[in-house]
């Protein structure tokens, strides 16, 4: 088709170029051919022939998009060759517009939980997917859209939960769940973690163990293409789940236990294949292995539809950052600026300012104020134990900078951060101090202190100081 152009292309070119059809306003009769079925038929001389202009050779994929669509729009009634094929309601003839037609999407009722226990109904289409449902939510309850806010498929009898895919339907999805079974709206700072830190997830000595045990298998083709895990299981119809509880529900040898639910499975656990693994590491090691060999290069295009709305519009895909924030400057904490951080601690004091301004219009005293306000944060989760702080840790994501602030269990009067840093959980004391009667705060025996809980959290997550990370993403509870 495109030879066919140019050679349209050149011929009219030299005849524009060479002896034009019309000299003088008469017709240059000695450029037609004399007789025959092809010859040209006289022009009126009234009739204006312009120039030849030279012809746009366009794209081969754009004319056979083009000529694939001008044959859909215009294909005749075809007789149907196989007419035994048809059900007797079905016509024997394939007609333009016998072509099934598209329904309007059904809609249904779905009830997403959050963390705290509270509800939320919302109408959803059939073909919507997890992620919208996720951006919904997240409009409904007024949050931040920093695309890792998550829907979790959560099994409590059965003691099993996942987090679906972003391209997964809702629908579909709740058609394999028990009556028990609910949705759980949630953050996971970790689902695509592995495509950025790749080696915290695939760690070399895992891997190292994994080519000797396959033979000289590149590292990238093993991290792509997992295909030995078909071996274990097939996950067309199904999928891999968290043990909640596997030591108490199926006496797991470790907590780090996971599983291949068949999707036919609602209640009955006989048809589970249930393996454990020695660390939380190595569970998500594998987990994320058997979510590459199910979805493969589909799980990468999930990645890159947040990053590039956000280029495209790069204005309102940024989470908006306080002004106290902003105004802050990141500070080095190298052995040469040691003393330099000793002042800025000093100077942070001097930041009580704004403490008194908001203690002079409230009831409550600045001191009392400073030892409240942090309260109203997201990242404070009161008083939870321990093990409820490393529960909440793991549930949205072991990535480093994942914190959250808690009341401590052993000092009525300190606070406790909880850090996630190498995918393992790290707890540091925030201890009171006075200074010239006013209240401060430090998890550094006093050398940098702070007049209340947001500016140490502000402060840390600009400077590591003493901590192994800076705190980059906070856990958060949504009530719906």
């Amino acid at each position: 088709m495109n030879s066919s152009f140019e050679s349209l292309y050149s011929t009219c070119s030299m005849q524009s170029e060479t002896t034009p059809l019309l000299q003088n306003g008469q017709l240059n009769r000695s450029q037609l051919p004399s007789s025959g079925s092809g010859a040209l038929q006289p022009m009126s001389p009234r009739q204006k022939v312009q120039r030849s202009q030279p012809v746009r050779i366009m794209a081969v994929r754009r004319l056979q998009e083009e000529e694939q669509q001008f044959r859909t729009s215009s294909l005749p009634a075809i007789p149907n060759p196989f007419p035994e094929l048809c059900s007797p309601a079905s016509s024997p003839v394939l007609a333009p517009g016998s072509l099934p037609q598209s329904q309007p999407a059904s809609k249904h009722d779905v009830k997403v939980f959050s963390e705290d226990g509270t509800s939320k109904v919302v109408e959803i289409l059939a073909d919507m997917t997890a992620r919208d449902l996720c951006q919904l939510l997240v409009y409904k309850s007024h949050c931040v859209d920093d695309n890792s806010w998550t829907l979790v498929e959560h099994h409590p009898h059965l003691g099993l939960e996942r987090c679906l895919e972003d391209h997964e339907l809702i629908v579909q999805v709740e058609s394999t769940m028990g009556s028990e079974s609910k949705f759980l709206f949630r953050k996971n700072y970790a689902k695509y973690e592995f495509f950025k830190n790749p080696m915290n997830f695939f760690p070399e000595q895992m891997v190292a163990w994994c080519q000797q045990t396959n033979g000289s298998i590149p590292q990238s083709q093993l991290l792509q293409e997992p295909r030995h895990l078909q071996l274990l299981a097939d996950l067309e119809d199904s999928n891999i789940f968290s043990l909640i509880a596997g030591k108490k529900l199926y006496s797991a040898p470790a907590e780090y236990g996971f599983c291949i639910k068949p999707n036919r499975v609602r209640n009955e656990t006989k048809e589970l294949r249930l393996l454990c693994a020695e660390d939380e590491q190595s569970r998500t090691c594998w987990m994320t292995a058997f979510r590459l060999l199910k979805y493969g290069m589909l799980l990468y295009q999930n990645y890159r539809i947040p990053q590039q709305r956000k280029a495209m519009l790069p204005h309102f895909a940024t989470p908006v950052r306080s002004v106290s924030e902003n105004s802050l400057v990141a500070m080095d904490f190298s052995a040469e600026a040691l003393s330099a951080a000793l002042e800025e601690g000093h100077a942070w004091r001097k930041r009580s300012t704004r403490m008194n301004i908001l203690g002079s219009q409230s009831p409550l005293h600045p001191s009392t104020l400073s030892t409240v306000i942090h309260r109203t944060q997201h990242w404070f989760h009161g008083r939870i134990s321990r093990e409820e702080s490393h529960r909440i840790i793991k549930q949205q994501g072991l990535v480093d900078g994942l914190f959250l602030l808690r009341d401590s269990q052993s000092n009525p009067k300190a606070f406790v951060l909880t850090l996630c840093h190498h995918q393992k959980i790290k707890h540091f004391q925030i201890l009171p101090c006075e200074d010239d009667g006013q209240i401060f705060f430090s998890l550094d025996d006093g050398n940098t202190k702070f007049s209340d809980l947001i500016q140490l959290v502000e402060f840390y997550q600009l400077n590591k100081g003493v901590l192994p990370c800076k705190l980059k993403h906070h856990c958060i509870r949504v009530a719906l």
